[in-house]
C-alpha cells in the first residue's frame, strides 16, 4: 500500500511538472511546494522512482503519425493534402500560418521537456543508485533528450533561448533574448559529443534489442548529430556554401556507418519478409510476369521496416502502445470498418516513384502510360499511397469517381474521401478483418539507419562531389527494395537531384519532407501554384486517368522558412525577437 500511494503522488508530481513550461503559467498550485523528494529518493538504491522519471520525458520527443490537426505533417507539403477542406496542417501549404495560428508550435512541449530533464539532473544526485553506471547512463540519456528538445525548436524557429540547467519557478520572470542559430547548433553538438561515452552502444549484448529499444543510445545521439550538422549545412542555414560544414555532416553520418562496418552497431537496411503483406496472386496486375515476385519482395521488404515491435533498422523510435490509430485515421473510406482517408498523397508524390526500371515516368523509354498508372513502378509506390486497384484487406481499393473509396468523386467533396485520388498506405498493417480494427506495431521512426545513409551521400556529394561512397549508399537502398543502380559518370548537380529524389520517396510520411522542401529553400518553387491528383473514370470494367487540380499553393520566402516566433512569447518577453517579415 505504502508503494502504491508513493506511486500515486509521483503520478501527480509528473503532472504538475508537465503542465509547467520555462516562464510564467498560471498554476492552481505552486509548483515549487512540490516534494520532489518522492521522486528522486534518497533511500531508493535501485532507482526505480528517478528511471520512472526519466522514462516519462520521453513522452515528449516527436510522436509523429498523425499530430496535426489529425494528418500527418506532410499534408501541410507539396506530398499530401487533408481530406479536409478546413484541416489546419494545409496551412503550411496555402500560407495561412501566422503567429496565433500556428499548428506545429512546439514551442511549450519542448521548453516543458527541456524543464523536466533540468529537474532530473539537478536531482539524480541524491538518488544513492548501487548499479554501477546507472546513474552515469541515465544523466547521458536525460541530456541527449534536452539536446533534442533544442533541436526540435531550432529547427523551426532558427535561434531559441538557451537555458543550460536552469529551473525556473513558477513566479520567476523570464525575458530571455534569443541565442543565434549557430550558437544552438554549437550547445546541441557540445551536449551530444560530451555524453555518447555514457549511453548504451547499440550491439547485440547490450540489450538494445530487447529491453533497451527505444532507448536514447550512442546511436542515437549519434544519428541526432547527423541530422544536425546536415540541417547546419544546407542552404537556408548555410548561405556562403561553406563546404567545411558539408564535410562536417558527412563526417557524422559516416561514424554511425563505420560504426556498422566494425560490429559496434546492431543497424542495417531491414531486408526482413517476415510479414508478407502482399503475394504474387494480389500483386499481379501491378509487374510484368518475368519480375513479379522481385516486385512483391521490394513492397514487403519496404512496409516490413514499419510493421514490426523491434527493427534493426530503426535507430530511435517513439514507442506506442499497441494500437489501431493508425489504420483508422487513414485507411480507405470504403470498407465495412469505415476508416477516414486523413491525408491523401498528391500526383506530384506520386510521379516522383521511378519504374521499376529506374527511369523517372517523363523518359520517353520508361514504359509509363496513364492508361496504366501504377503499372510496373518502383515498389516504394506501393509501400506508401494507396492507389486505384491496389490490394487492401479484402478487395482492390477502389477510387475512381463512384467507387467504393470515393463515392463522391472528385470535386465533391470538402471532407471524408479522398480529395486527390490517393491515401497513405505506409506504416499500416492490414488484417483479414474487413470489419474490425485489430491493435497492430506503430512505432513512429524517429531516426532509421536508411536515413543515415542518405545524409551521407547528400552531404558527402557536396562536399567532393559524387564518389563511390556516395554511389554505394543511395545504391543500398534501392537494392533493399530490388531497384536498379544508379547510372555511373553523374555530376553533382545531377547526383543532388537523385538524392533528393531518394530522400523524397523513401522517406514519404516520415516528416523528413516538410523539412527538406525548407532547408533547400525549394519551398518557394513547390509551393507556389497548384497540386494535383487523380480522377478515374469507369466504363465497363475499364478504368480511364486523367490529372486534375487538387488545392492551390502558397509560400511567401521572405519569411516563411521560419516558423514565426508564437504571440504570447513575443507579448510576455520584451527580449524576444521576432523571425525576419513576421
Amino acid at each position: 500500500m505504502k508503494n502504491i500511494n508513493k506511486i500515486t503522488l509521483i503520478y501527480a508530481l509528473f503532472a504538475m511538472l508537465l503542465a509547467s513550461g520555462c516562464k510564467k503559467m498560471i498554476e492552481d498550485g505552486p509548483l515549487e511546494n512540490a516534494n520532489k523528494d518522492l521522486v528522486f529518493d534518497p533511500t531508493d538504491s535501485l532507482g526505480v522512482y528517478a528511471e520512472a522519471f526519466l522514462n516519462n520525458t520521453y513522452s515528449s520527443l516527436p510522436n509523429g503519425f498523425n499530430r496535426i490537426s489529425s494528418n500527418m505533417l506532410d499534408a501541410g507539403t507539396d506530398d499530401a493534402i487533408p481530406s479536409s477542406t478546413s484541416a489546419q496542417v494545409q496551412f503550411y501549404s496555402n500560407g495561412a500560418f501566422n503567429q496565433v495560428a500556428l499548428p506545429d508550435n512546439t514551442w511549450d512541449a519542448n521548453y516543458a521537456g527541456i524543464r523536466k530533464v533540468n529537474i532530473f539532473l539537478a536531482n539524480i544526485d541524491q538518488v544513492p543508485i548501487k548499479t554501477t553506471g546507472f546513474k552515469k547512463r541515465f544523466k547521458a540519456e536525460a541530456r541527449a533528450l534536452r539536446a533534442m528538445f533544442y533541436f526540435e525548436l531550432v529547427k523551426r524557429w532558427g535561434g531559441v533561448p538557451l537555458i543550460g540547467n536552469k529551473i525556473f519557478e513558477l513566479n520567476d520572470q523570464i525575458n530571455l533574448p534569443r541565442n543565434s542559430y549557430q550558437d544552438c547548433v554549437n550547445y546541441i553538438n557540445s551536449e551530444l559529443d560530451a555524453v555518447m561515452p555514457d549511453l548504451l552502444g547499440p550491439n547485440a549484448t547490450s540489450g538494445y534489442t530487447t529491453i533497451y529499444f527505444g532507448r536514447f543510445t550512442r546511436g542515437a545521439a549519434m544519428a541526432l548529430k547527423s541530422r544536425l550538422l546536415l540541417y547546419a549545412a544546407s542552404p537556408l542555414n548555410n548561405a556562403g556554401n561553406d563546404v567545411s560544414k558539408w564535410t562536417a555532416a558527412a563526417l557524422a553520418a559516416k561514424a554511425v556507418m563505420d560504426s556498422v562496418a566494425a560490429g559496434k552497431f546492431v543497424y542495417a537496411l531491414s531486408t526482413s519478409t517476415a510479414t508478407a503483406h502482399y503475394s504474387t496472386t494480389n500483386m499481379s496486375a501491378l509487374a510484368p510476369s518475368a519480375s513479379l515476385s522481385n516486385y512483391v519482395a521490394g513492397v514487403n521488404k519496404f512496409l516490413n521496416v514499419f510493421s514490426s515491435r523491434y527493427n534493426a533498422e530503426i535507430i530511435l523510435p517513439y514507442l506506442r502502445a499497441t494500437t489501431t490509430d493508425i489504420e483508422q485515421n487513414n485507411e480507405p473510406v470504403g470498407y465495412t470498418r469505415q476508416g477516414q482517408g486523413l491525408t491523401n498523397p498528391t500526383q506530384e508524390l506520386v510521379d516522383e516513384f521511378e519504374t521499376f526500371t529506374g527511369k523517372t515516368i517523363q523518359e520517353s523509354s520508361s514504359g509509363y502510360t496513364l492508361a496504366a498508372p501504377y503499372y510496373n513502378r518502383d515498389p516504394r509506390l506501393a509501400g506508401t499511397v494507396s492507389f486505384d486497384g491496389l490490394f487492401w484487406l479484402n478487395r482492390n481499393v477502389q477510387t475512381y469517381d463512384g467507387g467504393k473509396d470515393r463515392p463522391k468523386g472528385y470535386g465533391n467533396a470538402v471532407s471524408d474521401e479522398t480529395r486527390t485520388g490517393y491515401y497513405l498506405r505506409k506504416f499500416m498493417t492490414g488484417t483479414t478483418s474487413e470489419s474490425a480494427y485489430t491493435a497492430q506495431n506503430h512505432n513512429f521512426p524517429i531516426f532509421r539507419y536508411a536515413e543515415i545513409l542518405l545524409n551521407f551521400a547528400e552531404a558527402q556529394n557536396e562536399a567532393v562531389g559524387p564518389d563511390a561512397d556516395v554511389y554505394k549508399s543511395i545504391n543500398a537502398i534501392r537494392a533493399r527494395v530490388n531497384m536498379p543502380a544508379l547510372p555511373t559518370g553523374l555530376t553533382q548537380q545531377q547526383m543532388r537531384d537523385r538524392i533528393r529524389h531518394e530522400r523524397r520517396v523513401e522517406m514519404a510520411f516520415e516528416e523528413q519532407r516538410f523539412w527538406d522542401i525548407r532547408r533547400w529553400k525549394i519551398a518557394e518553387n513547390v509551393l507556389n501554384g497548384t497540386l494535383h491528383g487523380i480522377k478515374g473514370t469507369l466504363s465497363g470494367t475499364t478504368v480511364s486517368y486523367s490529372i486534375v487540380t487538387a488545392a492551390p499553393t502558397k509560400f511567401e520566402a521572405a519569411k516563411m522558412y521560419l516558423y514565426p516566433i508564437p504571440f504570447k512569447e513575443m507579448a510576455s518577453n520584451g527580449n524576444m525577437v521576432q523571425n525576419p517579415n513576421w
